[in-house]
């Protein structure tokens, strides 16, 4: 019997309610005949939003903005809770939008690495492997939704759950989609203290959204020293012709007459055609005949067409090429240690060089990281990191910045166990911001065309009633900036000052935002867009306890204003994550206190403040 038909009998089944028929089918029609299969174990901080909606609120006197009038830097963010309540925002804020995700989670190796529900997992727990694949899945899963279609992970990991990692990531994302798992040199030093053998690599596992999608990978980027020849022996003999004036040369003006040519070694090269040189070129079509490493006259004409020179510089016409750029070589399984470096140099870096003590254990170089970031041929991706631990990924995203002009943003999110937010997240990338002072003395400059923001997540109550929909739409306004990348806030709209309860409203220069909190003040804000112009559309935010923004009111502005009513979007987007409940009912209440009338708004009639 086929599981269908079990499941038709299980719904004429007496002696059990609805539910659990339901549950039993579910159960059914959840089996896996191949996969990876674990005992799913819950969570303290995900049955926290069984009650509560995470949010993120401003640290603004932690914020470090550099801007100028001319000059807007990338905007970086450092989380401070949770990550799977940290993510849940994100979910909002950046669906579709992350470009690279870097992680590092713990490896579980079973030496209190890994806490589950505030305690270690130790080698010895039966559901060790378990409880880090519930740990995982849920986080990947969320990560998925924010790549963008053209997104790629990196994770790095140990021995321990290597072989799980994979099968998960397969399974969430997709076998089709997985890229490789890289061999990172972690000591070129490794410990000799087993009989068996010498551990000095650790995995970093790469998976996209869609590997279709992706045309190539950036790697080793290398000049080409001197001028190579085309003569390989063990190529197979092949003619190649080069056209008329393409091909330099050293020899004097006048004719070469075809035939084998003599270079006292092998392989030879054999001229097939008479061909006269003028002024340094060949004016004639050169064919030749030999051992060539170029196989067709579409590879010659692709790389003529990329600025690549071809000589022949004496008489026994060997030809040899000049690249006109640098050469990029795809990345290799075994990532060059000469590029990432290892543990002991990210050690070294910043334990011993941003901080004058050991603050963090077994960080990962920047340069490795950076090196991974620079795979994606796009210097304004937006990064990822949701185990950001000491904050290597800000600081390697903002080095690559600095190193070729690029604009890349970079998002971090951590708890503040024993401080590490705070005094090695935050206070690391603050420094390499502003500049500091190895303890050797040597001073470093900072990397001053950078912004750092700093949000706590905090919660509102998860049932749907007024006051509760009503604190989630204040609440979200520093994920609305976020959102949007809007983060200067303008006291006036037009002639109306704005009180705080009632709107806000913000700008980056170019874009506008506000964000309406009582609908009753939507006739006056009309107005005032209607004598106001915009160089994009107002994005308009507004809380509606449905789904209407309220689009018959706007009706004389639509033109002006995109609309989206809130909190609507934020439960939409928090419904496809977080655990599944039976919410109560929206209760439509009259409220007392905080109207906003007539008397409220301030105009200025001159257009100051």
């Amino acid at each position: 019997m086929d599981k269908f038909e079990l499941a038709k009998k299980l719904k004429t089944l007496s002696g059990l309610t609805d539910e659990e028929k339901s549950t039993l089918i579910e159960l059914l029609g959840s089996h896996q005949k191949y996969g990876l299969i674990w005992e799913s174990k819950p969570e303290n901080v995900e049955q926290d939003l069984d009650e509560k909606l995470p949010i993120l609120t401003e640290v603004k006197e932690k914020a470090i903005i550099n801007d100028t009038e001319t000059e807007h830097y990338p905007n970086h963010i450092i989380i401070e809770g949770d990550n799977l309540h940290a993510l849940t925002t994100l979910r909002y804020t950046h669906p579709g939008k992350i470009d690279v995700i870097y992680i590092d989670p713990p490896y579980n190796t079973g030496n209190k690495d890994f806490v589950y529900n505030d305690n270690y997992v130790d080698k010895e727990d039966a559901f060790r492997h378990s409880k880090w694949l519930s740990f995982m899945d849920k986080r990947l899963r969320i990560a998925k939704e924010l790549l963008s279609k053209k997104g790629v992970i990196f994770i790095s990991i140990g021995d321990d759950e290597e072989v799980n990692l994979q099968l998960l990531c397969k399974q969430i994302f997709h076998e089709s989609n997985y890229i490789e798992t890289y061999l990172w040199i972690s000591t070129t030093r490794p410990d000799n203290s087993s009989p068996i053998y010498r551990r000095n690599a650790e995995f970093v596992l790469c998976i996209a959204k869609n590997k279709a999608s992706i045309e190539y990978f950036n790697g080793v980027i290398s000049s080409t020293s001197g001028m190579p020849s085309l003569s390989k022996t063990k190529e197979k003999i092949k003619t190649i012709t080069f056209p008329a004036n393409s091909v330099h040369t050293n020899l004097e003006d006048g004719i070469y007459y075809a035939g084998v040519k003599e270079n006292g070694r092998n392989p030879k090269w054999e001229l097939l055609n008479d061909v006269e040189a003028k002024n340094g070129f060949f004016i004639t079509p050169v064919s030749l005949k030999g051992h060539s490493y170029w196989a067709t006259d579409k590879k010659i004409q692709e790389e003529l067409a990329a600025g690549t020179e071809i000589w022949i510089k004496s008489e026994t016409f060997v030809p040899y090429y000049k690249k006109a750029k640098e050469s990029i070589n795809r990345p290799t399984k075994i990532l060059p240690v000469e590029y990432t470096k290892d543990g002991i140099y990210a050690n070294t870096e910043l334990n011993d060089g941003i901080f004058d003590h050991k603050v963090f254990n077994n960080p990962k170089p920047s340069t490795l990281i950076s090196f991974l970031i620079n795979f994606i041929d796009n210097k304004n991706v937006k990064v990822l990191d949701f185990f950001a631990g000491s904050g290597t990924t800000l600081h390697a995203t903002m080095a690559l910045n600095n190193a070729d002009g690029g604009h890349r943003q970079c998002i971090l999110a951590t708890n503040n166990e024993n401080g590490i937010c705070e005094n090695v997240t935050y206070e690391r990338n603050k420094r390499v911001i502003n500049g500091y002072t190895t303890p050797k003395g040597e001073d470093i400059e900072g990397l001053k065309k950078n912004n750092l923001r700093y949000y706590k997540t905090d919660f509102v109550g998860r049932d749907r009633t007024t006051k509760n929909m009503r604190a989630l739409v204040s609440a979200a306004t520093d994920m609305l900036c976020i959102k949007e990348s809007m983060y200067t806030e303008l006291t006036k709209f037009g002639k109306l000052i704005l009180p705080k309860v009632a709107a806000r409203h913000f700008t980056d220069g170019k874009r506008e935002m506000l964000i309406i909190y009582k609908e009753e003040c939507i006739e006056d804000l009309v107005d005032a867009i209607y004598d106001m112009d915009f160089e994009n559309k107002l994005k308009v935010y507004v809380f509606s306890p449905d789904r209407d923004p309220y689009e018959d009111e706007f009706i004389e502005v639509e033109d002006k204003v995109e609309l989206c009513a809130l909190p609507a979007a934020i439960y939409d987007a928090y419904m496809q994550v977080i655990p599944k409940k039976k919410d109560k009912a929206v209760e439509i209440a009259p409220e007392t206190e905080d109207n906003v009338d007539e008397e409220v708004w301030s105009v200025d009639e001159e257009g100051e403040a």
